[in-house]
């Protein structure tokens, strides 16, 4: 059966799907994925892979992927990020017989990213996308997507979306944000550019970007004309979100618990779910939140969300008539509902610091303080503090290290490179040259195997070992001569 593209693909493989849950590190799992389908959801993508860890690593494709197959999974995109064509490719072909596509990541803002060079941070890399993206649709059986965000200028998004499009992309999601747009600095997704991108490409598109409710979903179609809408934080507050209701928070906890039953992930991903979930009412029931913290059994989670359960509704039973939501909530705490990430000023409010007087203060700034007030440390730090009263985070007490030549991180002491082992193990490797310091020996078994091939072909050939020995005892001979006509 020859490969669909674009309209047809959309149209046939993937049924036409307007709701879409996004690719979410260790919360898209199987088990989420399949509560969001009962829910509404008529596509679904794994959460992002790594390439190069997929190619060589059976364990995690079998944690990934091979085990998670289920027949009620489908349609369902798999995402990897990647820099390496040929590693894209490789491990995309082991992919493609569980999913109807492979899409490529070009969306990550995150910093893990950026070390990695993945993500959205392959943007300005056109030549190198162009040729993952051609080699991609040439060797696979299965559709290629890419899902990627926005530059501030609306003419090179639009011719962004076009190079990939004539590279063999089939179907585009675009994330009306920029690569700096993220965390407390998320701001507002932008559907002009997506509406941009729609208009230019004949691709199908979808939107990701502001999406809290049904409506949200309904109005970026009517704005945008995008073939879908995808979700990721909207989703994970309220998996109902594409059939425009707003469930109990221990109802859905409860359905979502008996499908991990089923199908099983990692606790901390339970977690995960659970703080997102019960986000408002773990706001209200501040032990509540120290005990799924602590936790460490499915059952025990099971235990928590029926203490959630008979709190709020002891909470319901003793409610006034007339009583309104508190904190600016469009709905009680106990019910499903959309999270606005708050700014940095308002998060800075809420702190107890206004703008004027400490001015906006990230994380980044919190860690750098000195170690003397524990008040300007973040939870993590002061949590660290109290194991270990001793510690100090003064950024002037951390050891200094010499940096690689090559990339700035710090470097082996005893290299005779001046590098780092990622940097000084490529360079060894290309000039045939040994590094002690990190035990990368490339020359000395290099050696050690032209002489193995030397002694091999002797033993083979005994030929050639009488040869050498005639050869030395003529040598003898001659010498020997020489030696008496003096």
């Amino acid at each position: 059966m020859p490969k669909l593209c674009g309209e047809a693909f959309w149209r046939e493989t993937l049924r036409s799907a307007h709701y879409v849950v996004a690719p979410m590190v260790d919360q898209s799992e199987l088990a989420w994925r399949l509560l969001s389908r009962r829910h509404g959801a008529q596509l679904c993508y794994t959460p992002m892979l790594h390439a190069q860890v997929f190619l060589r690593d059976a364990n995690y494709r079998r944690e990934n992927l091979y085990g998670e197959a289920c027949p009620e999974d489908r349609p369902l995109i798999v995402q990897f990020c990647a820099n390496d064509p040929e590693v894209f490719v490789q491990a995309a072909l082991l992919a493609q017989d569980y999913c109807d596509a492979i899409d490529l990541n070009l969306g990550c803002p995150q910093m893990i990213a950026k070390r990695g060079h993945y993500g959205a941070f392959l943007q300005e890399e056109w030549d190198l996308l162009q040729r993952m993206i051609l080699l991609a649709n040439e060797k696979l059986s299965v559709p290629i997507t890419c899902k990627i965000r926005v530059f501030p200028e609306i003419d090179k998004t639009v011719k962004y979306a076009q190079m990939l499009e004539k590279a063999g992309c089939q179907l585009l999601t675009v994330h009306g944000r920029t690569k700096e747009q993220k965390g407390p600095l998320a701001g507002v997704a932008s559907w002009e550019h997506i509406q941009a991108v729609r208009k230019a490409v004949s691709i199908p598109v979808f939107a990701n970007g502001n999406i809290q409710c049904l409506s949200d979903v309904e109005e970026c179609i009517r704005k945008t004309g995008v073939h879908g809408v995808m979700s990721a934080e909207g989703n994970l507050h309220n998996p109902a979100l594409f059939e425009g209701r707003n469930p109990l928070v221990w109802e859905i906890a409860e359905e979502y618990l008996e499908i991990v039953q089923k199908y099983p992930c990692p606790l901390s991903y339970v977690r995960a779910h659970l703080f997102k979930l019960w986000h408002h009412t773990l706001q209200v029931y501040q032990q509540l939140r120290e005990e799924l913290a602590k936790v460490k059994t499915l059952e025990g989670i099971v235990d928590v969300n029926r203490e959630l359960k008979l709190r709020c509704q002891e909470e319901i039973a003793n409610q006034k008539e007339g009583e309104k939501p508190k904190e600016g909530l469009p709905f009680f705490h106990w019910i499903c509902q959309p999270y606005i990430r708050p700014g940095p000023k308002e998060g800075c409010k809420e702190n107890g610091a206004s703008g004027t007087e400490k001015g906006v203060r990230g994380k980044r700034a919190l860690e750098e303080e000195e170690d003397g007030n524990s008040e300007l440390l973040s939870k993590n730090k002061q949590k660290k503090k109290l194991r270990n009263p001793n510690k100090s985070f003064d950024p002037s007490l951390k050891p200094k290290y010499a940096k690689c030549d090559q990339c700035g991180n710090p470097k082996g002491n005893k290299c005779v490179f001046n590098m780092c082992r990622g940097c000084c193990k490529k360079r060894a490797f290309k000039e045939t040259a040994d590094c002690p310091g990190h035990g990368l020996l490339f020359k000395t078994k290099y050696e050690k195997s032209l002489s193995w091939q030397s002694s091999q072909r002797v033993i083979q050939n005994p030929e050639i070992s009488r040869r050498g020995a005639v050869d030395v005892g003529e040598t003898a001979v001659l010498e020997a001569a020489g030696d008496s006509a003096v």
